[in-house]
């Protein structure tokens, strides 16, 4: 994958406070998808009895994940995505100890609108922890609101 400006979003995903937090890692860009991983730790538990990481972190994943691959090639940072709907099926709950990866890919894309399926994973898309569809609008301009004086 030779995008430079995608590169650019996706280190722009893993560097947000929230992703930092969770660790994020990027671990492949694709011309349609991406990769994405993160690992095990104690702060992200969701049970204590089990270990289990908590599905909001399996969510967040997906999320960062199918929002990096609704960014349409050539596109740069000041291109918004924002999530329309998301559905996350859970299959299975994470192995405690364990990597977490999700993978995504954009099969449709209109003007304004990405359509998007990811699944979450330890070791193979095949044995899913999760799945999910998700559509993203695309396209607003990413420019902050002016605020006004105090």
């Amino acid at each position: 994958m030779n995008d430079p400006g995608r590169l650019r979003i996706a280190e722009h995903f893993i560097q947000v406070a929230y992703a930092r937090a969770l660790g994020l890692r990027l671990v492949a860009l694709t011309a349609t998808g991406c990769e994405m991983a993160v690992p095990y730790a104690d702060h992200l538990i969701g049970d204590p009895d089990t270990g289990v990481i908590h599905g909001g972190v399996v969510t967040a994943l997906l999320d960062n994940v199918s929002g990096l691959a609704a960014f349409p090639q050539g596109s740069d940072q000041r291109v918004a995505v924002a999530t329309l709907d998301m559905r996350i099926d859970y299959l299975a709950a994470a192995q405690p100890g364990r990597e977490i990866h999700a993978r995504a890919d954009c099969y449709r894309r209109t003007q304004d609108v990405a359509f998007v399926r990811a699944c979450a994973f330890h070791e193979s898309a095949e044995e899913p922890i999760a799945v999910c569809n998700a559509t993203f609008m695309v396209g607003t301009p990413n420019v902050p609101l002016a605020r006004p004086a105090p």
